[in-house]
């Protein structure tokens, strides 16, 4: 699989105009973050929780996911692996980005403000698939050639006119946008209850 990231910002600034530098500054932030699989997962699980988590319950639930079992089941050896990354590295990089509150004394982390102004998809594409800007740019050349073939003459595709084309390319954007957006809901960190890159349980995924 490949991951797409996509940001959308809507903080404003105090006088109510947006700040490139700023904006680009915190961008770049953000994608740093999002380069470890396993900040990726604590992001994800911040904004599930939306409030502060012990590092113990945080490295659980990302020994869960990373091994693909349910949380009850995961062994104190994984639980410590995950536990000692984040401790060391992960969440002290996080902490001075200024995207998560690490108190290293209480073992708490929380979610900055900062961040919390982010909209961010990770958009999961199989290797067999391709990623939605291609799906529309060839479902574009499709429809104008279409119309183009049906302008020049040719039969059948002549015997449908302007409104019925204007219609057929009317529905099929719609259809698409529509599938587009229900599946950027599947994507969007914090919205669903597994962060959208991880597979299902073993055990869930050999009942299906």
């Amino acid at each position: 699989m490949k991951g797409e990231a996509q940001i959308s910002k809507s903080r404003e600034n105090a006088d109510g105009t947006d700040s490139a530098t700023d904006r680009e500054l915190s961008t770049e932030t953000i994608f740093e973050t999002l380069s470890s699989r396993r900040r990726r997962y604590t992001l994800h699980y911040l904004a599930r929780v939306d409030d502060a988590v012990t590092i113990r319950d945080l490295s659980e639930q990302i020994a869960a996911w990373e091994n693909r079992i349910e949380r009850r089941a995961v062994t104190p050896k994984q639980r410590k692996r995950v536990y000692t990354a984040l401790h060391q590295t992960h969440l002290p990089t996080m902490d001075r980005l200024g995207v998560v509150e690490y108190d290293k004394d209480r073992g708490t982390i929380a979610m900055t403000d900062h961040v919390r102004a982010f909209d961010i998809y990770l958009d999961v594409v199989p290797r067999e698939d391709i990623p939605w800007s291609q799906f529309y740019l060839v479902l574009g050349g499709v429809l104008s050639a279409l119309v183009v073939v049906a302008a020049l003459g040719f039969p059948p595709f002549s015997y449908v006119g302007g409104f019925g084309y204007a219609l057929f390319v009317a529905a099929a954007f719609t259809i698409a946008g529509t599938i587009h957006v229900l599946r950027d809901r599947r994507t969007l960190i914090g919205n669903t209850a597994t962060p959208p890159e991880v597979e299902p349980p073993r055990e869930v995924a050999e009942e299906a």
